[in-house]
């Protein structure tokens, strides 16, 4: 059985026994049941042997995340650098998330618009939502340049360690001689070895997945979504439209490439976002995807992917359109047509104005409901789906990530046709 076909088997098992689990639970707690096979379950299965194999799965995947980025984009940025193209490729990159971006924005308006998903929600008298502080412009800018390039490794802080890499391989190219030969083929064997220890985590994917799916569905169940059906289900339908109709026709127009072959390579790494919900925590396998299967260039795949998770949130923007219609229609405030367009510039801009931010999602909807005047206290009312929706829309942001650079890799000529044509290629197999 092939890794997808077990990470699939992992996933639907995981699901069922979820689910399982929390009917299990519910009738315990409805018959008045402290003890039992309800509690041993609770504590030992899931809070216990689910809960620790899932957080271990998912730190030996950010485990490997800060080295296997800067390595790789200190490659990219070395071998880039003596031909000047690390500007126009870093201004492409960005214009496209940015424009990808907004049209996810206004396409999920549309939609939110014409199945009007809030417009029989009932609004609860009181909440408990806090909204985050949202930082300012001023700070975020500032925050991009790191004054410590190993406090910004510990804390993980993408955009500021893609800044430190980038110089990094340019000072490298521009050294020459025998040291920048010397630290070019240390950095590729490194990049050699990190590559290999991710090939050797995914093997372990299948059991990391199912123990995360059945810890998340023994809490939630599925009543949850039944409650927000609509709104729900407004969502999954525009990021199907989005990650299927928009980037399949991105891939076709701009790169002439088959959207089927791209779909089908990226299947394992959607899935691994469908289970992680974190486009961080799939950057090594997203960044192995992209350059074997899809066989584009380091130079290319270094920058625009961990660039791409940091900063390009399609199905995070997706759902913000969704809720602000949805909160909007809920609290019957008609924001018209200006506000409408308030929300794809601010969601647009909010995509980048808060990278690295925890939460993100959240804070961006609330910077959303915010420019438009929206009650923020609505986010009450969808909080309870958004980490189902959540999983969805990493699945979504990962294939927005590697469709950019599939596109930009090929307008550099940096992008190996026959790689990408060749439909047996398969990385979980090939040694590095």
């Amino acid at each position: 059985m092939s890794l997808t076909n077990k990470i699939l088997l992992g996933m639907v098992l995981g699901t069922i026994v979820g689910i399982i689990f929390n009917v299990v639970l519910g009738s315990s707690q409805d018959q008045g049941q402290v003890g039992g096979v309800g509690q041993w379950l609770q504590v030992f299965v899931i809070d216990g042997l689910f809960d620790a194999v899932g957080k271990i799965f998912i730190a030996s995947l950010k485990m490997l995340v800060v080295p296997l980025v800067f390595v790789s984009l200190v490659c990219g940025a070395a071998a880039l650098g003596g031909q000047s193209r690390m500007g126009p490729m870093a201004v492409k990159t960005l214009a496209l998330y940015l424009c990808c971006t907004s049209f996810a924005v206004a396409l999920s308006i549309t939609c939110a618009v014409l199945i009007q998903p809030g417009a029989d929600v009932d609004i609860p008298t009181a909440s408990n939502f806090t909204a985050p502080e949202i930082p300012s412009i001023k700070d975020t800018l500032i925050d991009i340049v790191p004054s410590n390039p190993l406090q910004s490794m510990v804390e993980a802080n993408m955009l500021q360690i893609i800044i430190f890499s980038i110089l990094f391989g340019l000072a490298i190219s521009r050294t020459g001689g025998e040291a920048a030969s010397n630290m070019v083929v240390f950095f590729n064997n490194l990049n050699d070895v990190i590559i290999k220890m991710v090939m050797m985590l995914m093997q372990l994917a299948p059991y990391g997945i199912f123990c995360l799916l059945a810890k998340l569905f023994s809490s939630l169940g599925i009543g949850i979504i039944l409650d927000l059906a609509k709104y729900f289900f407004t969502v999954v339908l525009v990021l199907f439209l989005h990650g299927i109709g928009v980037y399949g026709a991105l891939i076709k127009i701009l790169s002439g490439l088959s959207p089927v072959i791209f779909f089908k390579k990226m299947q394992k790494v959607m899935l691994f976002a469908f289970s992680t919900a974190s486009s961080n925590a799939t950057i090594p396998i997203t960044l192995r995807t992209v350059e074997h299967d899809l066989g584009v260039d380091n130079k290319v795949a270094s920058f625009s992917v961990p660039l791409g998770a940091t900063v390009n949130m399609d199905g995070t923007a997706i759902m913000q359109g969704v809720a602000t219609v949805f909160i909007a229609q809920a609290y019957n405030i008609d924001i018209g047509i200006a506000g409408y367009l308030m929300v794809i510039l601010t969601a647009t801009l909010a995509s980048i104005g808060t990278a690295g931010v925890p939460g993100v999602g959240l804070v961006t909807l609330t910077m959303v409901l915010q420019s438009v005047g929206l009650p923020v206290e609505g986010i009450a009312l969808i909080i309870g789906v958004d980490r189902l929706l959540d999983m969805i829309r990493t699945g979504v942001n990962v294939a927005g990530d590697a469709v950019i650079a599939v596109i930009v890799a090929k307008s550099e000529k940096m992008l190996n046709i026959e790689r990408y044509n060749n439909p047996t290629l398969n990385a979980e197999n090939d040694p590095v």
